[in-house]
């Protein structure tokens, strides 16, 4: 599915299109957030092609549907790649989805800016090709310790579903609090059993000031209503995936009043956040829409700067357009006027600073912590 605007009169520039790409979550479990990401690049794209393009190439935009399925997306960043011939591929929603197209990026220099959170995406042999939007899971197990030390506990158990992002998540936590005083202790367990009573009987019998749910909405429904049947007094604090609408509905009012949770956040408030409210019409943005704002406008910021089309001038350019002492700019259209005029820009988004590590993490990251009241979650 291809995506090709005509820009305005040719200026200097580039030689052949521009062009980039997305794998996408159109179906699977991904699927109810695939469409919005996909209208979202394409608004952009036609934004800049109106506009006359980027040194008078139009922008083509190319996306395939990973179907949330690791098969199907290594089929599909390979049409990217060998037919399409992007020099970079967004979105990338789930790990799953992005641990087996890293290295066919990587091999073929074409840039990947993923949504994915797991750890292990960062620690791959990528030569710089990889960049993530989205905090990585070891920095949200720092989050939630640092909040379990601001409740002046002396003591946090956790219970942990058995995936891949439960060990860089303990690790996050337990090298926070540690190291202050604070005992950590966890378990990891099945989530796909439906009788914790063992789990939960453990996490009690060590008497923690904090009881940590860092599992989905389906098994901590069971495990937090173990949890309130043994009338267990102490505070309760899940991450973004647990604490979720379905939790809330799943396990009650009565059983949810006063549970926290500490999970990311967009950039709310920011100037670009202000401004995809305007393009979507919407008040209320998801994260997986702020970050693809910000991943379609680094890739073409980084062209822009590069003067070049190629996933290495992609790699080269991305933390050039964050630079400190450059103008702020929440947009890729202002952002392409101050290069084209020799400036240098501060790109600032809607889901984060957008500053990368040496790896491709994001070097700060938006936390808010919200609590349980009357079945909803306020701010805390």
């Amino acid at each position: 599915m291809t995506l090709a605007a005509s820009s305005g009169r040719a200026r200097a520039a580039m030689a052949g299109s521009i062009r980039i790409g997305a794998l996408l979550p159109l179906t699977g479990a991904g699927g109810p957030f695939g469409p919005s990401m996909a209208a979202l690049h394409k608004q952009i794209v036609d934004q800049v092609n109106a506009a006359g393009g980027i040194e008078g190439q139009r922008v083509e935009y190319s996306f395939e549907d990973d179907q949330t399925n690791p098969d199907a997306a290594v089929l599909g960043v390979r049409k990217l790649i060998d037919v399409n011939k992007v020099c970079a591929v967004m979105g990338l929603w789930s790990s799953g989805v992005a641990a087996p197209t890293l290295p066919i990026c990587a091999e073929n220099k074409v840039v990947m800016v993923a949504i994915a959170a797991s750890d292990s995406l960062a620690l791959q042999k990528h030569d710089g090709y990889f960049f993530r939007s989205n905090v990585d899971v070891g920095q949200q197990g720092e989050a939630i310790g640092n909040w379990a030390l601001k409740q002046g506990g002396k003591s946090l158990f956790g219970l942990l579903a058995q995936n891949p992002f439960s060990e860089p998540m303990r690790l996050g936590l337990v090298n926070t609090i540690q190291p202050k005083g604070m005992k950590a202790e966890t378990i990891v367990y099945d989530g796909r059993r439906t009788d914790f009573r063992a789990e939960v009987g453990q996490a009690l019998q060590a008497k923690p000031d904090i009881l940590f749910l860092g599992g989905y909405p389906q098994d901590s429904i069971i495990i937090m209503k173990e949890v309130f049947r043994a009338g267990y007094g102490g505070k309760i604090v899940g991450t973004g995936t647990c604490v979720t609408q379905q939790f809330l509905d799943g396990v009650g009012k009565q059983v949810s009043e006063g549970i926290y949770t500490v999970r990311p956040s967009s950039a709310v408030g920011s100037p670009a956040y202000k401004n995809l409210q305007k393009l979507t019409g919407k008040t209320d943005l998801d994260t997986n829409v702020c970050q693809s704002y910000d991943q379609i406008n680094l890739v073409l910021l980084a062209i822009a700067q590069a003067k070049q089309a190629t996933g290495t001038a992609v790699r080269d350019n991305m933390r050039k357009i964050g630079d400190p002492n450059g103008e702020k700019v929440d947009n890729v259209l202002d952002g392409l006027k101050l290069i084209a005029a020799g400036k240098s820009i501060n790109y600032e988004g809607a889901a984060s600073p957008c500053k990368f590590t040496p790896t491709g993490n994001l070097v700060s990251a938006i936390f808010e912590t919200l609590r349980v009241a009357d079945g909803k979650l306020t701010p805390g």
